[in-house]
């Protein structure tokens, strides 16, 4: 027989289990009972082995009991079921040694927690600087309403209306898009009636229009409002005033009217005006209009055609382009003239302030509500166009290098003039947006859309957008006046300052007498707004803020309205006596946007014509050629 095997069936039970898992108590218990061969208490080894594993234990038992009473204290602050749970039954067993503690939410480092509480900070404080913009303009809105209501614009330090612009209420129709999207349903409702009551009979009988004024404030705010009000599916901000069907239909029949400069011109450029309740046109006295005027009707007259599916309005606004693409040029600059007559050019001053600027506008503009379509001629119009600019008309001030952008008189061949009118600063805004086309540098940057075109106009539009600020914070009363001259090297132009000494540009900016004046304008907040918007750099913001606070401290009228001033380099500045339209329509709005959501009236989905009343980018394909 064989030998008996050299271990029991108590050591194969022992082998066997220890593949299984086993408890630690189980395992020490074994231990001892199965060292009968080598009694380990029988030694002073073992026995010192065995009390530091008891202790151990022991310890251990603590250690864990003084975590689940850390614990307890934890959850007691965050007032967790998993807290309050673990509390209940932490030390009810033995069972909870083996139970993890929960795990606890990441805690923020401090620079993080500072971060946080900074935006959330920043965030309140511009809230509370649009719901500023918002109560001046139901303050601008109150002056008007109380002594104007129904004229064209307020005069608040008389307290009357005047009617400057043929009696349609156009102070109405250019804030009522500004309320909309404001959300003061009470103005909306009121503009709102008005527009339905009195407006139909007023452009069936009023006299004399200026084609373009009356297109850009009546016609492209009536448009505005009927999307913004949901017509056709459009945006539905307000809960009061008229059916949107109203606004429609008076745009309709004021294009219809105004389609009258077009039809009776003998070329593809209109008369610069129509007498309503005649349906007649006329050019103005002279025989000619302004190249800005005819090339900034295409907009509202497209987003007409679209919303009627009628093409005539489309077609004849078009018709200008058209033409004006076929007429020599300077790198792609154009005169600020042109006859409707003979449909040619009238002189060759060329300037990007009044009667120039908004043709370059229109150009990148038009383009962007029609992208899908084949319009490329018009964009090719404006890149030339603005090559021209950087290489013709932008020159840097003296002593401290402000980026500025001049005239030419007297066409290329004659002198540059270092003046800039701040009607100029729309500039600013309008290259931003052709370079990005609406959206934020960073994504247009990712996904490589910027050529180097695209770039070297973005520097261009923050340089000067700086110039324009500076326009402000060089005078006495922190707002920019009507035109600007810049000292040049070998061309110093001399004479008065802003008045405000403490300017680094005290000496590059010369404001003349007769250039003082301030029309609450809205153009370089205009452009601010847009590029806050694009470079997403909270500096526009606060030069946009300085502004505002400028015009609540020396154009606002404690009876109502704001007004105009007649020279912004002294203190206190003499006012004027008129509150543009456009300060409702457009200044105001500007800056509401720019202290607000990116989103309301995203720049890749809107399109503001040249009064800011914004009309939805165009989808599909168009037959236009």
């Amino acid at each position: 027989m064989s030998k008996s095997l050299p271990y029991s069936m108590k050591d194969v039970h022992y082998d066997n289990a220890k593949f299984r898992q086993r408890s630690c108590l189980k395992v020490i218990t074994q231990t001892i009972l199965t060292s009968k061969k080598h009694d380990c208490t029988s030694c002073s080894t073992g026995k010192f082995l065995v009390l530091l594993m008891v202790g151990g234990l022991a310890c251990l038992m603590l250690i864990h009991t003084s975590s689940i009473n850390s614990v307890t204290s934890i959850s007691k602050d965050i007032g967790t079921e998993a807290g309050d749970h673990l509390i209940a039954n932490g030390s009810s067993s033995f069972a909870s040694f083996w139970r993890k503690p929960p795990r606890l939410p990441p805690r923020l480092s401090p620079d993080e927690m500072g971060n946080n509480n900074s935006s959330r900070h920043a965030a309140s404080k511009w809230r509370a600087r649009q719901q500023s913009v918002r109560n001046a303009f139901i303050h601008a809105w109150s002056g008007y309403k109380s002594y104007a209501m129904g004229h064209d614009e307020l005069m608040p330090l008389s307290q009357r209306g005047v009617d400057g612009l043929g009696g349609l209420g156009a102070t109405v129709v250019d804030a009522l898009d500004t309320a909309m999207i404001m959300g003061i349903d009470e103005i909306v409702s009121e503009a709102g009636s008005w527009i339905e009551k009195n407006l139909p009979e007023r452009i069936k009988e009023k006299g004399q229009v200026n084609l373009f004024e009356t297109t850009i404030r009546v016609l492209g705010g009536l448009l505005s409002a009927y999307h913004l009000s949901g017509g056709q599916r459009g945006k539905d901000l307000v809960h009061k005033g008229p059916e949107p069907v109203v606004y429609l239909e008076n745009a309709r029949n004021l294009a219809d009217r105004l389609l009258t400069a077009f039809t009776s011109s003998p070329t593809a450029i209109p008369f610069s005006d129509v007498v309503l309740h005649d349906n007649t046109a006329h050019p103005a006295p002279d025989g000619l209009s302004s190249t800005s005027e005819v090339s900034t009707l295409q907009l509202e007259f497209n987003y007409l055609s679209s919303l009627t599916g009628d093409p005539k309005y489309s077609v004849e606004s078009m018709k200008v382009l058209e033409h004006l693409k076929t007429l020599p040029k300077v790198e792609g600059l154009v005169p600020i003239y042109i006859s409707p007559n003979s449909g040619e050019f009238s002189g060759e001053n060329i300037r990007l302030g009044s009667r120039g600027d908004s043709y370059y506008e229109y150009l990148l503009k038009v383009w962007l509500q029609h992208r899908e379509s084949n319009l490329t001629y018009i964009h090719d119009m404006y890149e030339e166009a603005m090559k021209g600019v950087r290489h013709l008309l932008v020159q840097k001030s003296i002593p401290n290098g402000l980026v500025f952008v001049g005239e030419l008189p007297y066409g290329r061949n004659g002198a540059f003039s270092p003046k800039m009118d701040h009607l100029v600063c729309f500039l600013s805004g309008t290259l931003a947006l052709g370079a990005t086309k609406g959206t934020t540098k960073q994504a247009a940057m990712k996904a490589n859309l910027l050529t180097f075109e695209d770039l070297e106009n973005l520097k261009l539009a923050e340089e000067l957008a700086k110039t324009c600020f500076e326009m402000y914070s060089v005078t006495s009363t922190g707002l920019a006046p009507e035109i600007a001259y810049f000292n040049v090297q070998g061309n110093s132009e001399g004479g008065p300052d802003g008045g405000n000494k403490s300017s680094k540009f005290i000496h590059d900016i010369v404001i003349k007498h007769a250039d003082r004046h301030n029309l609450l304008r809205p153009e370089t907040v205009e452009s601010l707004f847009v590029l806050y918007r694009i470079t997403e750099d909270p500096k526009y913001r606060e030069w946009g803020w300085e502004i505002f606070k400028a015009f609540e401290k020396h154009t606002k009228v404690d009876s109502g309205g704001y007004t105009s001033l007649d020279d912004v380099t002294v203190l206190p500045p003499q006012r004027r006596d008129k509150m543009e339209t456009f300060f409702l329509g457009e200044t105001l709005k500007y800056l509401y946007l720019l202290f607000g959501d990116n989103t309301v009236i995203a720049l890749d989905e809107f399109v503001f014509n040249t009064e800011a009343h914004p009309f939805p980018i165009l989808k599909g394909s168009s037959k236009m050629e």
